[in-house]
């Protein structure tokens, strides 16, 4: 079944996580816990990555913080992670069903959120 723009009507499954006041992990100058968390991540998921993880960090004053972005094949996993608030947005878009569950449990491993939002969207 196709929808007005002529695609299917489920491409895949789109879940947003905002992750509050985390630990250092997420902050400079830690922008190999953060590849390291998105290698596990897709090795978790058992999905494929395309190529090494792009973990960037910029900013001006108080709004500086790393940003990855993970190309997998079945479309992306991206993320800001903010050096002042240590706040993490981050966003896993997946034609692939994965386990909501195994991702919140890699989060607090790796990030120990004092509080976690999640939202999931069928795209």
């Amino acid at each position: 079944m196709t929808n007005a723009f002529g695609a299917h009507e489920h491409l895949g499954k789109h879940l947003i996580l905002d992750l509050k006041q985390c630990n250092d992990n997420v902050k400079y100058p830690n922008g190999d816990k953060i590849s390291d968390f998105s290698k596990k991540l897709v090795a978790e998921l058992d999905i494929t990555s395309l190529d090494e993880p792009q973990v960037v960090h910029f900013g001006k004053e108080d709004k500086t913080g790393y940003t990855l972005v993970q190309l997998i094949d079945t479309n992306y996993i991206c993320g800001h992670f903010c050096d002042d608030t240590g706040d993490v947005y981050l966003d896993i878009f997946c034609s692939k069903d994965f386990d909501d569950n195994k991702v919140i449990d890699l989060v607090n491993k790796s990030f120990s959120p004092k509080n976690i939002r999640s939202t999931k969207l069928s795209r």
